[in-house]
């Protein structure tokens, strides 16, 4: 695969990762009674960010969950005989509260769809919210985010790559050509 743009570089996901904490206190009216859950694997240090800043906006510690949605993916035989499971971590009692689902990448929302079937194994949140980096289109689900990071419209053929510090030891947003 070849870069054929950078769409995001550390400062600019830096600032967009400030402005959506910003936008999710503004839409909650606070933070009281809201969690936030990161998809494995991306989707986790992003909610770690955002809980970063949140806390440094609001003085409030919010509590971070890990969500592994193997299991409920409607793919699962196709992309593995033997998945890896790493496993959810959702150390909160999640009834009747605000759940931000934050992932890296928004792209026909079934990753999405797997991640409210598997919240919803845990209990039943008054309200799920949806927190991505990129949203690049092509939707297969009616998903909608609440809160996104970048709009890249994209073709098809087009690979939207993140990649993060704490796991890919660089911050940047790249598509890719599949050549």
């Amino acid at each position: 695969m070849k870069i054929k743009s950078v769409i995001m570089d550390k400062s600019s996901i830096g600032r967009a990762m400030k402005r959506i904490s910003h936008e999710i206190i503004e839409q909650n009216k606070g933070l009281e009674n809201t969690y936030l859950v990161g998809i494995r694997s991306r989707g986790v240090p992003l909610a770690e960010r955002i809980e970063k800043y949140l806390k440094e906006i609001e003085n409030i510690e919010i509590p971070v969950g890990v969500l592994d949605i193997t299991l409920y993916r409607d793919d699962l035989t196709t992309i593995s005989h033997q998945p890896v499971i790493k496993g959810s971590q959702i150390d909160f009692n999640i009834e009747n509260s605000v759940i931000i689902l934050i992932d890296d990448v928004l792209y026909t929302g079934r990753t999405v769809r797997a991640a409210i079937d598997a919240i919803m194994d845990f209990g039943r949140p008054k309200e799920i919210q949806l927190c991505v980096l990129i949203d690049r289109g092509h939707r297969e689900l009616p998903i909608k985010a609440n809160y996104v990071g970048k709009n890249v419209p994209t073709s098809q053929k087009e690979i939207i790559k993140v990649n993060l510090e704490e796991i890919d030891g660089v911050d940047s947003v790249n598509i890719m050509l599949n050549e």
